[in-house]
């Protein structure tokens, strides 16, 4: 995610060859790029754009199953690290859901589901992105290793998981309601020692509302009765240049990461992701996604399941606007179309209760 020395500017898997608009280049410290030269479109202003490369069409073969915390979890853990072996708009206030929940004056709770679907290209070695949901401890976070570390023969992959697992000992060593997450990825940064570099997002639920903290282009909404009202900002040097967290001090630090702390509801829902969701879906229209699945009384994981494929779905299209090609437009590159990437989405319903049911609408 980031321009090279040389003339092309490495956008994630696509290449942009013969960029006049930065001729110094866009440089990560120690020379690491992110996103690993896949594919390549020429953009050369003087000219018309004609054509576009071929991403194919294939998707991740993972096995999707129902939502069930003890399928996930097991039955001694409450807390898991996962990763796959194998510029928004407007939004417009839609209609409430139907939704609806046992109001019991219990504190609020997050009712969790995620999926991931690794770049096409890197299934075999499980993608570079990781997650995890700490069901206790009311906490969910997600993470990006930075792809251009595969250059020198790094897989970023192992950092992020490091860290998000690295995150979850921390998350089981804060007080019982009091998740801090700045803390938390401080303390997770300090213990990682895998080679590559991540970006990072952590959030919890506690007796205060939403507390999270966002370093780099990873992030999270919060969607309301069909709305979004809240977006973490991008966290960009420039343009696809994110933050990123490194082994030592080689990358940004963890406290250069925005802190939210967020006031929500019983009927709230989190949509976190990496840039893979992201890059290819406008905020309206994953909220839509949410407010259907709602609607009609789907649960976390398969409303995570129905937001991933329609972001690989953009991702594999060249006649689309995307907010990635939004973005690069508005920093003077003639790109259109989605970007493949690893995507990871992780949905949380903001519940009163454990007891929570769905009514079709």
């Amino acid at each position: 995610m980031a321009a090279s020395a040389s003339k092309a500017v490495l956008l994630g898997d696509v290449c942009l060859e013969d960029v006049t608009a930065k001729p110094s280049g866009v440089f990560f410290r120690d020379r690491i790029r992110k996103g690993g030269l896949r594919a390549c479109v020429n953009l050369r202003r003087p000219q018309p754009f004609s054509g576009f490369l071929s991403f194919g069409c294939s998707t991740s073969d993972a096995s999707w199953r129902n939502w069930n915390t003890c399928s996930l979890l097991g039955p001694k853990n409450s807390s898991f690290a996962s990763y796959s072996p194998g510029a928004a708009r407007d939004i417009e206030h839609l209609p409430s859901s139907s939704f609806s929940f046992d109001q019991t004056g219990e504190r609020l709770k997050l009712f969790s589901g995620s999926c991931y679907l690794p770049h096409p290209d890197k299934e075999d070695t499980g993608g570079e992105d990781a997650h995890f949901v700490c069901v206790d401890e009311q906490a969910i976070g997600v993470a990006d290793g930075v792809g251009g570390w595969a250059d020198v023969g790094i897989n970023a992959g192992l950092f992020a998981r490091e860290l998000m697992s690295n995150s979850v000992r921390a998350v089981e060593e804060e007080p019982k309601g009091s998740v801090n997450p700045a803390r938390v990825l401080e303390k997770a940064h300090s213990c990682s020692k895998a080679k590559g570099s991540s970006t990072a997002c952590i959030i919890a639920l506690t007796d205060k509302g939403l507390h999270a903290i966002n370093l780099g282009d990873s992030g999270f909404i919060v969607v309301r009765d069909g709305s979004t009202i809240f977006k973490s900002p991008v966290q960009q040097h420039d343009f696809n240049f994110t933050y990123q967290l490194e082994s030592g001090n080689g990358g940004d630090l963890p406290n250069s990461g925005d802190v939210f702390t967020i006031p929500v509801v019983p009927g709230d829902v989190v949509i976190a992701g990496t840039d893979g969701l992201f890059d290819n879906l406008y905020h309206n229209e994953v909220a839509e996604v949410v407010l259907q699945a709602v609607r009609t009384g789907l649960e976390p994981q398969v409303t995570a399941q129905k937001i991933a494929a329609l972001a690989r779905q953009r991702a594999q299209d060249r006649n689309r606007q995307t907010p990635f090609s939004t973005a690069a437009q508005e920093a003077g590159f003639r790109f259109y179309g989605g970007k493949l990437d690893d995507i990871t989405v992780v949905v949380s319903y903001i519940t009163s209760s454990t007891c929570v049911s769905f009514l079709p609408s």
